[in-house]
């Protein structure tokens, strides 16, 4: 019986943090602010402006998501002390798993929205644009990117994001020699910003017939995707602007038209493109978005006071200072070397299951900040 009466020692103890918690996510205010959304959302005329009422209603759903996550992970907390006591009360040393596996599923959960209200970063909460590029090593980093898109498309399905593919330039033989997707969802940008860098690939490749060992790069490139009311600064002078015939997986990922944007931002290099709408006007729109988001993205991490600060060579990615190694072959392991956070369970890893590495790089990033 002592263990039971250590558990509940252990679950009293976290509900301060669970208190803690509620008032970090200002939930009073969200409550509020949900009142105030709909009865805007009530008024006649609410729909002439569509993009306004879209945003509107994004922000209702954002709100009471973070409201009834809490609400669910407090029903929980007392679900748990419920199930202590009644262990005690019944001296039934059979309840014991059930509340080891309890406690330990309660407390990640604790764990990982404590983390959540981390993200207060200005941009923290926007959608995320993913630029995937494979390094040299021709077919096998070509595969290497392939793995990185399935990973986040998958890591998005997971946590119930939205992702749409904007860009897709097939590799030679197989896998991708480039590809941007947005990601869309609470948070999805203040979550992903850590994955941006160089991942490294350790194994034998299916592509050499000798079964050697390959190590292969790719790069991550993250940055929020940018709303329309942030003013940004782009001469069209600075553009270059090119149209060419779509091309991609299969033909279901694109449209193939002379349809597809390419925009050079000249006085940086900075290139985005996109391909995957019906239309040129379309595919113009979102490489815009690319842009302005990239640019923004930049002038805020480099602390500059202006866009036209940004030179060409802060663009430049340096292969070898990985954030990450994948090992498969001679063991498996996934290893992050700035919070030194480790999965064995490679193949969980690629199947989309990297919350440990984000929360570890959160985490990192939060006792620097306490530190300063």
């Amino acid at each position: 019986m002592i263990e039971f009466e250590d558990y509940k020692v252990k679950i009293n103890g976290l509900q301060p943090t669970l208190v803690t918690l509620g008032g970090a996510l200002k939930l009073e205010a969200a409550k509020e602010e949900i009142a105030e959304l709909e009865a805007e959302s009530a008024k006649d005329g609410f729909w002439n402006d569509l993009d306004n009422s879209q945003k509107v209603l994004q922000r209702i759903k954002q709100l009471k998501n973070k409201c009834e996550k809490y609400e669910k992970l407090a029903g929980r907390w007392d679900d748990l002390i419920t199930l202590c006591e009644m262990a005690i009360e019944e001296n039934d040393d059979s309840l014991l798993p059930e509340l080891e596996e309890e406690y330990a599923s309660f407390e990640k959960a604790l764990e990982e929205m404590r983390l959540s209200t981390l993200l207060s970063g200005e941009y923290d909460s926007c959608n995320a644009i993913l630029n995937f590029h494979a390094g040299a090593g021709g077919t096998e980093a070509q595969d290497w990117t392939q793995m990185l898109y399935r990973m986040y498309t998958r890591w998005a399905e997971r946590h119930n994001m939205k992702y749409k593919l904007l860009d897709y330039l097939d590799g030679e033989e197989a896998g991708v020699k480039s590809a941007t997707i947005a990601i869309e969802g609470e948070n999805a940008y203040g979550y992903l910003k850590s994955e941006s860098g160089i991942h490294r690939l350790v194994r034998v490749s299916p592509f050499d017939s000798s079964g050697r060992r390959h190590t292969s790069f790719a790069a991550i490139e993250v940055v929020p995707e940018i709303s329309d009311d942030v003013e940004v600064e782009i001469r069209s002078e600075d553009l270059k602007v090119d149209t060419y015939r779509s091309s991609g997986a299969g033909g279901q990922h694109v449209n193939k038209t002379e349809s597809a944007i390419r925009i050079t931002h000249i006085p940086t290099g900075i290139i985005v493109a996109c391909q995957t709408e019906r239309s040129q006007h379309q595919n113009r729109e979102y490489a815009m978005r690319m842009l302005r988001s990239k640019l923004v993205e930049i002038k805020e991490r480099e602390h500059l006071e202006k866009i036209s600060d940004i030179k060409g060579e802060q663009m430049k990615i340096e292969w070898g200072s990985q954030i990450r190694s994948y090992v498969f072959m001679p063991y498996t392991l996934a290893k992050d070397h700035r919070t030194g956070f480790e999965n064995g369970n490679i193949n969980a890893v690629m199947d989309g299951d990297i919350d440990g590495f984000i929360n570890a790089y959160l985490s990192m990033k939060a006792g620097e900040e306490e530190n300063k």
